[in-house]
């Protein structure tokens, strides 16, 4: 069976939305901003985390069946712990508050009366927010057509129209490169695609989009895998022509505006820079869009497993609960959330891309049975030490070991682990053999 050319759009779009969210938004301007006239090897390091991995992490969930079955070639112990931590980190322990509170601190705030409460004016924001959030995530067959039809074009029009007015009017001037991105923007880059979430994110998605083509009525898998690789494709383009757009915006104007804070003040004075005050209901009605849809395929996907995992509770009562939980959260403020990303992100993403290399090259390693225990726990044990190192922490002996592996200083100390450890996999394979 093949879908019509309409409906892989709208599939495409709900992907491309999901997605798409707070840090999508915040982090290729800030990039732009500070790799200066080194954006490009930046650029291109960012795309291959924020856009390739997480593309190829859908189609291996995809064909994996699943999270827990694709973690559980290394473990049923790991399967479970990971999977958890997966789907709680980006969910509503982490990523859908930060979908929540983005938009209010960076879009909103800074524009309400001198002397509001924003502390009220936040409970009311996010509990609107949250109210729309849930009862979209409550119809997930419904999602295609709301997401596809309206929310995505309309995101994508309002980003559109942001660049095109940007090109035409806005102020151009490239600084040379903060010191941390001229020796090695490629890999800062690379690094800086972390924080947008969307390669663990994508490890939540895959089931979801498997799960959409089959309720439009593809039933056999090669032909879900099929249509999956086809929106993805579509969605990775999507994707990156957006980070072009966005990263663009912050190279131009690195000379123009003093180094920000994120990505989001950035944004915050091209849209004054080129709409003066009126700008702000541009700029509020980009973010909402951006980060309500990634929000709501965060609570579906999340709502989906636990309410398999868990079987005493429906669906419907895990959106609620989630929801519920999230809008607590978010309320604690972006920098509290913010500062607990970065070591959580840090030890996540290393085993995350590991596994999804796997996942690609599955049909030609299954035989080796020591591969994927042997690949993904010795990842797991330098990206969490690296983490708890990167917070301060010293471990003594352990940390000085794991400072001294090449590249550890750019954050890449685990992928000299991995190599080993798979060499080692195969070594011990041949052995039993």
């Amino acid at each position: 069976m093949k879908l019509t050319k309409k409906q892989m759009v709208l599939i495409s779009f709900m992907l491309f939305s999901m997605f798409f969210g707070a840090g999508n938004l915040i982090f290729p301007p800030f990039l732009g901003q500070n790799a200066g006239n080194s954006t490009p090897a930046a650029t291109f390091g960012f795309i291959i985390t924020a856009v390739v991995l997480p593309i190829l992490g859908v189609i291996v969930v995809a064909q994996s069946d699943g999270l827990d079955k694709l973690a559980g070639r290394v473990s049923p112990l790991f399967a479970m712990v990971f999977t958890m931590l997966i789907y709680l980190s980006i969910g509503p322990g982490l990523g859908i508050p930060r979908a929540a509170s983005v938009p209010f601190e960076m879009a909103v705030a800074p524009y309400l009366p001198e002397g509001a409460n924003l502390a009220v004016c936040m409970v009311v924001y996010s509990l609107v927010f949250f109210i729309i959030a849930a009862w979209l995530a409550l119809t997930p067959n419904k999602l295609v057509d709301r997401i596809g039809h309206f929310l995505t074009p309309s995101l994508l029009v309002l980003i559109l129209f942001l660049f095109v007015s940007f090109i035409f009017n806005g102020t151009v001037s490239v600084a040379a490169p903060q010191p941390a991105w001229a020796e090695n923007a490629f890999l800062k880059g690379f690094c800086e695609g972390y924080q947008t979430m969307d390669t663990i994110a994508a490890l939540n998605f895959g089931l979801v989009i498997a799960t959409t083509l089959g309720t439009m009525g593809l039933s056999d898998k090669k032909d879900v895998i099929r249509h999956t690789k086809i929106a993805g494709i579509i969605a990775g383009t999507i994707l990156a022509l957006i980070y072009i757009m966005l990263v663009y915006m912050g190279m131009a104007s690195s000379g123009v505006y003093p180094i920000q804070d994120n990505g989001a003040w950035t944004l915050r004075c091209v849209v004054y820079q080129l709409f003066a005050g009126p700008g702000a209901v541009l700029l509020a009605a980009i973010f909402t869009l951006a980060c309500l849809t990634t929000c709501v395929g965060l609570i579906t996907s999340i709502s989906q497993y636990f309410s398999t995992l868990f079987k005493r509770f429906t669906y419907r009562q895990f959106v609620f609960g989630i929801s519920i939980f999230a809008f607590v959260i978010c309320n604690q403020g972006l920098t509290a959330i913010l500062s607990i990303s970065v070591p959580i992100l840090n030890a996540i993403y290393p085993v995350s891309i590991v596994l999804i290399i796997l996942g690609l090259a599955d049909e030609k390693i299954k035989n080796n049975r020591y591969i994927y225990p042997f690949t993904v726990l010795g990842t797991a044990v330098i990206s969490v030490i690296s983490a708890i190192d990167g917070l301060g922490v010293n471990m003594g002996i352990i940390s000085t070991a794991c400072n001294s592996l090449p590249l550890n200083s750019l954050g890449f100390g685990w992928v000299s682990v991995a190599l080993v450890m798979m060499l080692a996999s195969v070594i011990m394979d041949k052995v039993k053999k």
